[in-house]
Formats: C-alpha cells, sequence, structure tokens
C-alpha cells in the first residue's frame, strides 16, 4: 500500500500515519515513473530581453494584477481540474505556478460536458487585502460567481453566485471610492445579427456578495455598431488618469481576433472607441510569414511600481504555412503598453507582428522558477513530493479517489477503472499541457504482480474524439501487447470548426460546426498490436511532436525505441480539427 497524494490540494481523503489501513491497496493498479519533458523554441532570448509567450502552452485568457512589487497571472482551464491555475512573478517575466484558484471538487460543480466549457475567462483583482477571482462556469447552473482569498496560494473561498449577473467573461473593477462594479458580455436589448453582444456593468457589493442597483449598458455590439462587430467580450474596465476605459474582444477568438478601446469620463458612459482600434490584432498581416503569431486579443492591463504599463494577452503559435494548425492551444503572451499624446494604449501598432523576443520590464529580476514556462522547457517529475506538482489536472472533476503515490518507489499508481478517455467522464488520467510545437514526452510503465486485465498508458489528448493513445496490455502482471489508439470522431460530440462559439459564429456552449469548405479530419491507418516479449513487467512509452507529425514509441529493456506504425498527422489534435479552445495535453491513464 502507498500513500494516496493530495493532488495541488484537491479534497481527497488522506490516510494518516495512524490509519495506515485506510490507505488503498494499490496492489492491482497501473504503475507509472519518471514522467519527462522536453520541448524546445527556435527563438532564443537576447541578453537583456525575455521570450513570448511568457507562459506556453494551454494557457488562455490571460488576467494579471499587482500587489505591491509582486505580480498574480490567472488562466482559463475549461473542463480540466484542479481549475484556473494561478502563477507568481516579481519581474512579469519568470512566472511560477503557486496553485490552482479551484482545488476541491465543491468548487467545480460541474459533471460531464465537453472539454470546451468548464472556466471561461478568470479576472483577477485586489483590494484592501482581499484578493478577487470572478469566472463563467460555462455548462453548470454555477454560471457567473466569484471566489475570496486573503493568500493567493489559497485556500479560495467557495463560490459566491452573481445571481443578476447575465453572459459570461465577468469582471471586477473597484473605483477611487471603494465601490466595486461587476462587467460582462450579455445579451444585448433586442439582437441584430449574430454574434451581437452588449456589456453591462452593474455595481456589486462585495460584503453581501450580491449586486445592487440598476444595470447599464456601456457598449452594444461592439465598436461600431452599424458594421456588426461580432463577439465584443472579455471586458476589463479602468480608471486611469481621471478618465475611465473599457478594453473588450472583439471579432470572435480565431484569426481576426483583436483587442479594442473606448473611453468615458463617467464610469456609465457614453464610452467612445478610439478612431485607431484595434490596439492589438495580427489579422492585418498574411498568412504564412515566418514564425506567424496569430489570434492575438482578450488582453488585460497594469501599471508597474515604475510607472510602466504592461498588457498580457492570448495568441496561439501554428506549425503550419497557412496559420491554421497549432496544439499547443492559446497561451499567455506579454507587450508594453504604449500610450499616445491623447492618452489611448496601445498594445501593438497595426501591421505588426507579435514580438517573440521582446526588452525586459524594468523591474528587479526575479529568479527562475524550478520549471520554466517558456522558451526550451525540460523537467523530470519523480512523483516524490508530498503532492502532486500543481502542472497535474484531471480531466474533468473527480468523484472518487483513484490515484496515489510513494516516495520510496518514487512512482504514481493509477486505478484502472471502467471510465475510458473517450468516456466523457472522470477517467483515471492525469495530463500536463503540451507547451513546446516541438516536444516529447517519456513515462515509465511498470506492471505490477497482482495487475490483471487492463490497460495503461501514454496519451496526448485533446478531447474525448481526438486523442493518440499508447496502449499497453497488463494481465498476470505482465505486459502482454502495445498499440496506438487513435478515436473515430462522434457527430455532435466536439465536431470540427475551429474555435466554435466565437471562431465560426455557433452558440454559447454548443458544439462547433464545421465550415462547409472544411476537408475531412486526418485518419490514421489502423495499428496492429505489437506482442511484447514474455514476462515483460516494465516499458518505456514516448510520444514525441515535430510540427505537424507526431510519432508513438514504446521501448523493452535496454534496447531501442520502437516506433508504433507509421508517422501521426498532429492535426488530428489541433483547434481547427477538433473544436474547442484548450490545447492538447500530456500524460498517462489507466482503465480496465
Amino acid at each position: 500500500m502507498v500513500k494516496p497524494l493530495l493532488a495541488a490540494g484537491v479534497a481527497l481523503a488522506l490516510a494518516s500515519a495512524a490509519h495506515a489501513a485506510d490507505a488503498p491497496d494499490t496492489s492491482t493498479w497501473a504503475q507509472f515513473s519518471a514522467f519527462h519533458y522536453a520541448g524546445t523554441m527556435k527563438t532564443t532570448a537576447a541578453p537583456g530581453e525575455y521570450l513570448n509567450p511568457i507562459v506556453a502552452g494551454f494557457h488562455p485568457d490571460p488576467s494579471f494584477c499587482r500587489v505591491n512589487d509582486d505580480y498574480y497571472l490567472v488562466n482559463s482551464a475549461f473542463n480540466y481540474f484542479p481549475s484556473i491555475p494561478i502563477f507568481h512573478s516579481k519581474d512579469l517575466v519568470h512566472w511560477t505556478q503557486i496553485g490552482n484558484v479551484l482545488d476541491r471538487p465543491a468548487q467545480f460543480p460541474m459533471r460531464g460536458g465537453q472539454m470546451s466549457q468548464g472556466t471561461y475567462a478568470p479576472t483577477i483583482r485586489f483590494h484592501d487585502g482581499t484578493f478577487y477571482m470572478v469566472n463563467t462556469l460555462v455548462g453548470s447552473a454555477l454560471g457567473n460567481f466569484y471566489v475570496t482569498a486573503k493568500d493567493p496560494k489559497g485556500p479560495w473561498s467557495d463560490p459566491i453566485k452573481l445571481d443578476n449577473v447575465g453572459g459570461i467573461d465577468p469582471s471586477l473593477f473597484f473605483d477611487d471610492d471603494g465601490k466595486c462594479y461587476v462587467c460582462s458580455c450579455d445579451d444585448p436589448p433586442e439582437s441584430l445579427y449574430n454574434g451581437h453582444r452588449a456589456i453591462k456593468v452593474q455595481e456589486l457589493d462585495v460584503s453581501q456578495g450580491k449586486t445592487v442597483g440598476e444595470k447599464t449598458i456601456i457598449i452594444n455590439g461592439g465598436t461600431d455598431i452599424s458594421k456588426h462587430p461580432v463577439w465584443c467580450e472579455g471586458p476589463h474596465i479602468y480608471k486611469i488618469k481621471g478618465s475611465y476605459y473599457a478594453m473588450c474582444a472583439q471579432n470572435g477568438t480565431s484569426t481576426t481576433h483583436t483587442e479594442v478601446i473606448f473611453k468615458s469620463e463617467t464610469l456609465r458612459g457614453p464610452y467612445v472607441p478610439w478612431d485607431q482600434n484595434p490596439i492589438l490584432t495580427q489579422m492585418d498581416l498574411p498568412a504564412g510569414r515566418p514564425d506567424a503569431i496569430t489570434c492575438a486579443g482578450h488582453a488585460d492591463l497594469l501599471e508597474t511600481q515604475n510607472g510602466q504599463w504592461y498588457s498580457v494577452f492570448l495568441a496561439c503559435q501554428p506549425y503550419d504555412n497557412a496559420d491554421r494548425y497549432f496544439n499547443t492551444g492559446r497561451e499567455t503572451f506579454m507587450l508594453p503598453v504604449a500610450w499616445t499624446a491623447d492618452n489611448w494604449p496601445v498594445i501593438l501598432p497595426h501591421k505588426t507582428a507579435v514580438p517573440l523576443s521582446v526588452k525586459l520590464p524594468n523591474l528587479p529580476q526575479d529568479k527562475p522558477g524550478p520549471v520554466a514556462t517558456t522558451g526550451n522547457i525540460d523537467y523530470t517529475d519523480n512523483f516524490d513530493g508530498d503532492a502532486l506538482d500543481f502542472r497535474w489536472v484531471q480531466i474533468r472533476a473527480p468523484q472518487s479517489q483513484w490515484f496515489a503515490a510513494s516516495k520510496a518507489t518514487k512512482s504514481l499508481y493509477l486505478q484502472p477503472r471502467e471510465v475510458t478517455l473517450s468516456a466523457r467522464g472522470n477517467p483515471s488520467c492525469l495530463l500536463t499541457r503540451q507547451q513546446n510545437n516541438d516536444f516529447s514526452a517519456t513515462v515509465t510503465l511498470t506492471a505490477q504482480p497482482a495487475a490483471a486485465n487492463c490497460t495503461a498508458g501514454l496519451t496526448a489528448f485533446m478531447e474525448d474524439n481526438h486523442y493518440y493513445a499508447i496502449n499497453v496490455k497488463i494481465d498476470g502482471g505482465h505486459l502482454t501487447q502495445v498499440s496506438l489508439e487513435q478515436p473515430a470522431p462522434a457527430a455532435g460530440r466536439g465536431g470540427r470548426g475551429g474555435f466554435g462559439r466565437r471562431g465560426r459564429g455557433g452558440g454559447p456552449g454548443g458544439p462547433a460546426t464545421a465550415p462547409a469548405s472544411a476537408p475531412a479530419p486526418a485518419s490514421a491507418p489502423a495499428q496492429p498490436a505489437d506482442t511484447l516479449p514474455p514476462n515483460t513487467t516494465s516499458i518505456e512509452l514516448k510520444i514525441e511532436g515535430a510540427g505537424p507529425v507526431t510519432r508513438a514509441y514504446y521501448k523493452v529493456g535496454n534496447g531501442q525505441f520502437t516506433q508504433i506504425g507509421k508517422d501521426l498527422d498532429s492535426s488530428f489534435l489541433s483547434t481547427e480539427t477538433a473544436g474547442g479552445f484548450q490545447g492538447v495535453m500530456l500524460g498517462m491513464f489507466a482503465h480496465q
């Protein structure tokens, strides 16, 4: 028996030393050890520069805040749990994950649902000694809510539901008088076209957790309603030099994504759009350019203690010449903000490519974290701590304890249950983000003597119908066969269509739909199972990606890696093919 781990704060039943008999019997569970991730980036930072993205891999919808000389950053996590990773930095460049905001199942009342449902567009703010994180839980009756904490590492409170706040992407603003206001992307007074949205603001009494007074529409449609702008969302309100600014994403989350700015002399408007909008986009650049960055938008602003302004925003790194396919999801980028003579902020001038290397902020340099969040990323997890690293997440929220770890054996144990990767449940699977277009992930799987009639392995997982999995059969305490699994996409369950809800005009929370001209998804050839040598008890598994190509391997003993079947098409795991908003995740699984 081994001691179960408290996974990044997940409230699982831990056995105390006095009740060791309560620890799970893992003798029939799959045993994993030495998970190793290695990813490379072509660009390197020169002295005095930092690299974009600042947090690589699936870290979308960034929001940050400053508390004295400390900075905190949060991201959407959709239907992965624990949810909403939170990072800390002293210099805006070196980031260390310090937890997950929603780390108790009670904070995440989701059952089932698509992977691109769940937590959308968090905003983090600090006021009068308290941290606030406000969010939308799409696919749940909870809807819009916020949580609070005195320490950003947690614990964070149970969700406080915002009953009278509609739509998605809520954000909090504290005015100079201490009053709090919540704004969100909501239904317009009258829908004039598909994608027509309205930004509404209302006072929020944080002491009671309730909205008060009337709700005001401050933006109807977007920058120019006569031109039918779509999906004006992700709103943030700021007060800067006596003026109020409302900043929003616009035009959906695909390649036409933009960030736009409005200004007013009063909180409730009227807000006037800048005549030089957008203040950030990549849609005015040609496709196929070298080292293209696409889909830039959904930004947040702050001022450093030294008077500099910075913005974090999401963007994507495609690996094909047409800028269609990317597997690392929407990542967190950062740029300095310039102010015009008439006090408008500009994140990036028009027709300017997002730079991959940027001059360092004028801040005392922070020490690098234990694992880099950008550039060349290389780490090994030996599962020998008191808790799983915060990077590990589950597919949907758990309802039972199915994993454990042992310092003595430096191993992670997963219980083979009936829930498979394609079952739209909570399988025995722990995942971490793919953070580079060129990467490898390896892990060692060992069959325990009592393990029988189960399957375990390594997966590159995008969603229930789009993943590659190396399946290893375990029987009688031995590993008997290894094969590759690629599911056939099921109609109405994820589907194609790029960015779904906001990229192609689909409805909120609905499945992505295919554009009429989209080619059929790539299909890997059937992969026959390889029979392993008799009495095999341990195997090393590897999945590697080189842009458009993914390969799967295994190695027994001291031999060489053997490729399983032929090269695989990475685009099968891309957002363009699978739909949704998340990125590819890598990790271990087990099932009956």
